[in-house]
């Protein structure tokens, strides 16, 4: 009989003198081998837990597995309930029991959405005049009753604003149905769509919706649907179908409402296409076809589009040409010239000013450009650290700008500009934290860290100030992503005070392979370069522990999904330099899941990581795949987690990956392994629920460190 579907009871003593590790009476699921051989360019490879993946997730062999190391994971981590409870009642205690969204105008009603103290989900609300009787559009917390999963698709209003659509997934695989509301009786159409993103676009005759239909093997969305009020989604017309499982494809509309736009998209390489929305019944037609390596968005202002595109300029330029010359690019003309300093991330076009959202050295920035004789002028902000971008602006033909902005230190706060009076600021709303925040506690740094190669890696630093001295005395929480070109943004975070408050300095290593610093800092964490993103971590580590800003016998760590591939490498590479690891669904089986274009999400990503099937890549990507590279070695303390419905990051990863580690490592550091039977990637869903999964993470953290009060 298989081992790990047997649980052992013995009698342990305790370990340690400062941490919460205690006795224990269950011993770790020990999984079965059973030899899976591949052999590619020549390389054989064993995958000894090959057979935990199950794609319907009904195997009772792999659920007993599943559920053995549950039961482990929750044995092991009594010890630390009452800690995680304290903490899940900090996190979800600091939340504004009734909080709002600013109203915005659209059309010719006040929109927002709020919580109910105590309830999860939201409710989304219009009123005809700010300030008085609001309709209820959707509670969400009705539709979400007795779910044990509820996911939220896009939200949105016919333009006549008559009626509403919106998308449910109630499996955490996101595969949405669309689902439509007569705003003025209640009444719901018997109109249901079906395997979609969850969200669509309306036509200006408010009868026809565009949605995007998803493959159910892959979960891409390669169909883009014509849907006509009142009748079977089986009579629906297909409109354009992407055959290239390299791009991903998404809806969305232009500001002044007139044409409905169709985003391609691959890693490096983009297309735009558009219909007439007064015309529902027409054709989709590229702006400018696709080029390999050309990335290009567009905003539209009258006759004009306005283009940001890397065209001959690796940070980005911006241009513009006439909707009638667009597709040839010797007519456009340029607005914003390539800057090697300046990134332009995002473009607003109102009808008389052009706002800009620049990246200059990691910092984001605003810049409005009137289109009259008034001088350009940027938005002054002055944290050290910080984010600021542009928030809803529902209207083209507004004088008004929304921002959002937020620091380390500083809850998110929305603004609103007189753009006719550029000195004119009100704050619209700042998010309340509850309790005793008082922001002049805490203290954010700004620092760059020299990386083994002599690059500058950016590193946001927070602490509180009466527990913090620079000695080498404080524990350290160091997060890290470093893919996709996505930025981890310096900005608040409420739950992190509860490590603050206990004297834990947290920081946040902006390493290679996000966009922090433009796009060569991208460019330079990917594909044949991803080594960088994982030296980047460690050397952060180093220095910060080398400053005096941590405690190198302290140091904790934290990632997922992608970011869970960086936790995986350093651990492999460094594990001595961390005592603890948080490991969230960790894309960690990266050559065999490459391998498989069965597998959803996979093909599309070729230009993130490479494509295996070529042997340069192949060679790469074994050399730093955290499952392939595990070696008999001491390994920090590990919590990992998991959705057995994840459908990017599938739950056999982290499965397998755990059952080797188990078999490899040469310590008795704890290895906990927590699988939620309900969600997917992003866990669990509701406004507080969410929280138990931050509240578990730190209290293994804390409780390891001797911190939890």
């Amino acid at each position: 009989m298989l081992a790990c579907l047997s649980i052992f009871l013995l009698l342990t003593l305790s370990v340690g003198c400062t941490s919460m590790k205690t006795v224990t009476s269950v011993q770790p699921p020990v999984a079965e081998k059973i030899p899976h051989e591949m052999n590619q360019h020549g390389v054989q490879r064993n995958d000894d837990y090959y057979w935990m993946r199950d794609d319907d997730r009904k195997d009772p062999k792999i659920i007993a597995h599943l559920e053995a190391e549950n039961s482990y994971k929750k044995a092991q981590f009594a010890p630390y309930e009452s800690l995680q409870q304290t903490l899940f009642d900090e996190l979800v205690g600091r939340l504004d029991k009734d909080e709002s969204s600013v109203p915005y105008l659209w059309h010719s009603h006040w929109y927002s959405r709020r919580y109910q103290q105590g309830f999860e989900y939201p409710i989304i609300a219009r009123s005809k005049v700010l300030g008085e009787t609001e309709t209820i559009l959707l509670d969400v917390n009705v539709r979400a009753e007795g779910q044990d999963f509820y996911g939220l698709g896009g939200v949105t209003v016919s333009p006549d604003e008559s009626m509403l659509a919106f998308g449910e997934d109630l499996l955490s695989r996101r595969m949405y149905k669309i689902y439509f509301k007569s705003i003025e009786s209640g009444e719901f159409l018997k109109d249901i769509l079906e395997g979609t993103d969850g969200r669509l676009v309306w036509a200006n005759d408010n009868q026809h919706v565009f949605y995007i239909k998803k493959d159910p093997q892959t979960l891409l969305g390669n169909q883009v649907f014509r849907h006509q009020l009142g009748t079977e989604q089986a009579q629906d017309v297909l409109v354009y179908e992407e055959l290239d499982d390299t791009y991903y494809i998404a809806l969305g509309q232009s500001l002044d409402e007139t044409r409905i736009v169709l985003h391609h998209e691959s890693t490096i390489t983009s297309e735009v296409s558009v219909l007439d929305a007064d015309t529902p019944l027409g054709q989709f037609v590229p702006l400018l076809a696709r080029e390999e390596g050309h990335e290009y968005s567009v905003a539209k202002l009258g006759d004009e589009y306005y283009i940001v595109t890397n065209w001959l300029a690796e940070n980005f330029r911006l241009m513009k040409v006439s909707e009638s010359e667009f597709a040839d690019k010797s007519q456009w003309q340029q607005v914003i010239a390539a800057d090697d300093d300046v990134r332009i991330e995002d473009i607003l076009l109102l009808k008389d000013f052009l706002i800009v959202q620049t990246r200059v050295n990691g910092l984001s920035h605003i810049e409005v450009r009137p289109f009259g004789e008034q001088n350009a002028y940027h938005l002054a902000f002055s944290d050290p650290a910080y984010v600021v971008g542009l928030d809803v602006n529902a209207s083209q033909q507004s004088d008004k700008l929304r921002v959002y902005y937020s620091s380390p230190t500083t809850p998110e706060s929305i603004y609103e500009y007189d753009l006719t009076s550029p000195s004119t600021r009100v704050l619209l709303k700042q998010e309340k934290v509850l309790g005793q925040f008082d922001s002049e506690l805490y203290q954010a740094e700004r620092l760059f860290i020299t990386a083994r190669d002599g690059v500058k890696v950016p590193v946001t630093l927070v602490y509180r100030k009466d527990t913090f001295s620079k000695d080498g005395t404080n524990p350290l929480y160091q997060y890290g992503y470093g893919a996709y070109g996505h930025t981890i943004e310096p900005d608040f975070d409420s739950s992190a005070l509860s490590l603050l408050d206990r004297g834990v300095v947290y920081a946040i290593a902006h390493v290679r392979g996000g966009e922090m610093l433009g796009r060569p800092w991208y460019d330079n964490g990917r594909m044949l370069n991803k080594q960088n993103s994982f030296n980047d971590f460690v050397d952060v580590t180093k220095a910060l522990t080398e400053q005096g800003y941590a405690d190198s016998k302290r140091v904790v760590a934290a990632g997922g999904s992608a970011g869970g591939l960086l936790m995986g490498s350093v651990i492999n590479q460094a594990p001595e330099l961390y005592f603890a690891v948080a490991a969230h669904v960790p894309f960690v089986d990266i050559v065999t899941t490459m391998l498989d274009e069965s597998i959803p999400l996979t093909t599309n990503e070729y230009d993130e990581w490479g494509n295996p099937n070529e042997k340069a890549y192949f060679d790469y990507m074994l050399s730093y795949s955290p499952y392939d590279q595990i070696t008999r070695q001491d390994y920090p303390h590990l919590l990992v987690t998991t959705g057995l419905h994840d459908s990017q990051v599938q739950y056999f990863e982290p499965a397998k990956w755990v059952a080797k580690l188990r078999d490899y490592k040469t310590d008795d550091n704890e290895l906990l392994f927590h699988i939620d039977m309900e969600a997917g990637h992003g866990g669990k869903s509701g406004r507080y629920r969410r929280y138990q999964d931050t509240a578990q993470e730190y209290a293994f953290f804390l409780g390891l460190l001797g911190l939890g009060k």
